[in-house]
């Protein structure tokens, strides 16, 4: 079994639902002032900023599947998927595929990362998700200049909204070569809208999921990131979720 699939094993048997959204939603103004996921539960997201050129990790207007080559990056986006039963567009890796961006950003702009299907229901651990690793081959990237990150997001009509950000970093990826009981990644849950919203997640505020894992660190190491990861897990829904304008926060 490839790492890959075995954390998929395992982030979704361990609960990937327990957690209480550690980000914002920015511009945010009708959202309850201290609701999970809201500026309020940050003190206030204007203490978070865009970084520049540089700090933009994909906007996808390229259309390829490579994130952008600036920073010393440029690592690929993919898929994967259960085997048993859930579907995934674009087909994942595994399975042959080679991930494409889809037309319809967020802001007006021509791409933006999808990847829909269906979860299944015939078996107790089920998930489909979408990521990127920074560099190619997969290596750590040093993002300690960086505060966090920030993207723009959505889901179709009839898409679950439910979506976990997961950000492994050297205690939590088994490359890292620390963990005994890896892939409880830092991160949040966040519940997605049908229209586009800008996401912020500090790496101040990503936790790993309670009651596993080893080691269990208090913060994410930000020098020792791989990349990110969108998965979802709930049995029986149908998906199709959108990224766009994936990028590094400053402050």
């Amino acid at each position: 079994m490839t790492s890959q699939k075995l954390w998929n094993l395992l982030a979704v048997s361990m609960g990937l639902g327990a957690l209480a959204a550690a980000g914002c939603i920015a511009p945010a103004a009708s959202a309850p002032g201290a609701a999970p996921g809201s500026p309020a539960s940050l003190g206030g997201a204007s203490a978070f900023k865009e970084c520049g050129a540089e700090g933009m990790l994909d906007d996808g207007e390229d259309g390829n599947n490579q994130n952008l080559p600036v920073g010393n990056r440029g690592g690929y986006w993919y898929t994967f998927v259960d085997k048993a039963g859930s579907t995934v567009t674009p087909m994942a890796g595994e399975q042959g595929g080679t991930f494409a961006m889809t037309e319809g950003g967020a802001n007006g702009s021509k791409f933006a990362a999808n990847f829909k299907g269906k979860i299944g229901t015939g078996a107790s651990v089920v998930f489909s998700g979408m990521g990127m690793n920074f560099v190619d081959p997969k290596d750590k990237y040093d993002a300690s200049k960086y505060a966090g990150i920030a993207f723009y997001a959505k889901r179709g009509e009839d898409s679950t909204g439910k979506v976990r950000l997961k950000v492994p970093d050297a205690n939590t990826d088994p490359d890292g070569g620390v963990c005994s009981e890896c892939f409880n990644d830092f991160g949040a849950d966040m519940t997605l809208a049908t229209e586009w919203k800008k996401y912020i997640f500090p790496f101040k505020k990503m936790a790993q999921m309670p009651g596993w894992g080893a080691p269990r660190k208090p913060h994410i190491v930000p020098s020792t990131i791989y990349g990110l990861q969108w998965q979802v897990n709930v049995p029986g829904s149908s998906y199709d979720i959108w990224v766009d304008d994936v990028q590094f926060l400053c402050q």
